[in-house]
């Protein structure tokens, strides 16, 4: 066995068979290998489903209160790196469909590349309903997934070389709620790998229903905000400092929106109705200019506006060790 895919969870009930199903036949076409369900403490029947397939491994996370996305993350690869002679790991969310030719490419990638640490695929949005999936799938059109070439991350997952991820310590920051993906890219680089997509298909991704306003406050209220602060705390001092500050842009969104803030504020100290009104409006026609439409244009206001407050949620917000192993219940199917 070289291979694990490691599908991170919580409540994917409508979900899970097909990620379970597409993950298994696309081990299949590379020889076989593991499949390991990390659960952050469903309550539906995610489990239940899971445990339907033979040899499916399920790790279950022991304390809720330590759910992240970063948590999730690392228990899937810390469950895939216990079993001897894995050599690549991909990361799938509970959502995801993998395509049945994805690992056998990837392989074969990685193979002419020693310098590469993962290489990544094409992403589908399928549920574009919502106007967060609606602009994911417009950015994968100019410079998300559907470009080839190296990148500084590999959001929606990837097939990683698992000696590349124990040369920098761990795969995901259990302390990170959002961003995992370009916190491990940014460790990887300052050690010296690359990372890359190339231009197959990999994932079609089902994405939340959840309206795109309503996601923003439910990631307020629920601190899920914070990933761009903890993403700087956690490499404030590190080697990877570095790649984190000249290549973050929700560090530089933060930037522009705190001198906004500031700006306002200075107008309305000095009574300036006319000044703080163009202030106002003066990122709106902005964005809506480069967005071409003045609905998207609000609705990036609003996310850079969010950005801003979760960096701040963020810094302030304790951290454990990064590296510490996550406590998990092994929920295997008997006979596993």
């Amino acid at each position: 066995m070289t291979v694990a895919v490691g599908i991170k969870a919580l409540n994917e009930a409508a979900h899970i068979d097909a990620a379970i199903g597409s993950a298994r036949a696309a081990l299949d076409r590379v020889g076989g290998g593991l499949v390991v369900l990390a659960d952050s403490g469903s309550s539906d029947e995610t489990i239940k489903l899971a445990q339907a397939y033979p040899g499916t491994r399920i790790a279950q996370l022991a304390d809720p209160a330590e759910r992240s996305c970063g948590t999730g993350a690392q228990l899937a690869f810390q469950a895939a790196s216990e079993t001897p002679g894995v050599d690549y790991f991909y990361l799938l969310d509970g959502d995801m469909v993998l395509d049945s030719s994805f690992l056998e490419a990837g392989i074969a990638f990685l193979e002419a590349n020693p310098r590469h640490a993962a290489v990544g695929g094409r992403v589908r949005e399928v549920n574009t309903d919502s106007i967060e999936f609606e602009l994911r799938a417009r950015n994968d059109r100019v410079k998300g997934s559907a470009v080839a070439g190296d990148v500084d991350r590999l959001d929606c997952g990837g097939l990683y070389r698992v000696a590349a991820v124990q040369r920098v310590g761990h795969f995901a920051d259990r302390n990170l709620h959002a961003f995992e993906e370009y916190e491990l890219g940014a460790r990887l680089r300052a050690d010296g790998w690359r990372l890359a997509r190339i231009d197959v298909p990999a994932v079609e991704h089902h994405g939340h229903a959840t309206g795109g306003y309503q996601l923003m406050w439910r990631r307020l209220r629920t601190g899920y905000a914070g990933g761009p602060g903890e993403v700087i705390r956690a490499a404030w001092g590190r080697p990877h400092w570095s790649q984190v500050l000249r290549g973050f842009a929700q560090l530089r969104y933060s930037v522009i929106v705190y001198g906004w803030w500031l700006a306002m504020l200075v107008a309305l100290a000095m009574g300036q109705g006319i000044a703080l009104l163009a202030v106002v409006l003066l990122p709106v026609v902005f964005l809506t200019m480069r967005r071409r439409s003045l609905r998207v244009g609000i609705y990036s206001l609003v996310t850079w506006n969010v950005i801003a407050i979760g960096m701040l949620q963020g810094l302030m917000r304790a951290r454990r060790p990064a590296d510490a192993p996550v406590r998990a219940r092994d929920l295997s199917a008997p006979g596993r």
